[in-house]
């Protein structure tokens, strides 16, 4: 009787595993990303890359109005703030209501810093760079719903694929 539970048991936690790779949206995209505009891959490992739904806004005027009254951000989407060239940045949570992650990126497409669960309505500026990075600028910030980041894995180092990134020196260049 036993082991016929062990089996069941290791097939449902089979059955959890793969629908949780499926709520991630997982996906290998090989040595080079397969870019595209509405969507951001970060690779977490050698062979598994996750891929993002993104809103893009690179306009001075976009990027200020962000997530601004806002309700909701579901898993696998999120929004790309891309600037014309890299620079300090530092966000504010002023009229948006709901938690957010906020994951910086250099130049290169790698992930620098991490903010996690950004407060609703809170006007406390939030920097782009961890204290004593001795590269504080960011060419891009994706933010993507607050828990997101940490249920993922998403950690500062992982590389990026998108096509903002310039080929030559981007970390993981686009096909």
């Amino acid at each position: 009787m036993l082991p016929s539970r062990i089996a069941c048991a290791l097939a449902l936690a089979t059955c959890i595993v793969q629908g949780a790779a499926l709520a991630q949206d997982a996906s290998f995209a090989g040595p080079a990303a397969q870019c595209e505009a509405n969507r951001l891959l970060v690779r977490v490992a050698e062979s598994t890359a996750l891929s993002f739904d993104v809103e893009v806004v690179d306009t001075p005027e976009s990027r200020a109005r962000g997530l601004m009254f806002r309700t909701d951000l579901p898993a696998g989407q999120g929004m790309l703030f891309i600037y014309e060239s890299p620079q300090p940045v530092s966000f504010w949570m002023r009229n948006t209501l709901i938690p957010l992650d906020m994951v910086f990126i250099d130049a290169t497409g790698v992930i620098r810093h991490i903010h996690r669960n950004a407060t609703p309505l809170d006007e406390t500026p939030i920097p782009g760079a961890a204290v004593g990075d001795p590269a504080p600028e960011r060419l891009m910030v994706l933010e993507i719903a607050g828990g997101e980041a940490a249920r993922l894995g998403l950690e500062p180092g992982q590389r990026i694929g998108y096509p903002a990134i310039d080929d030559k020196e981007a970390s993981w260049p686009c096909a």
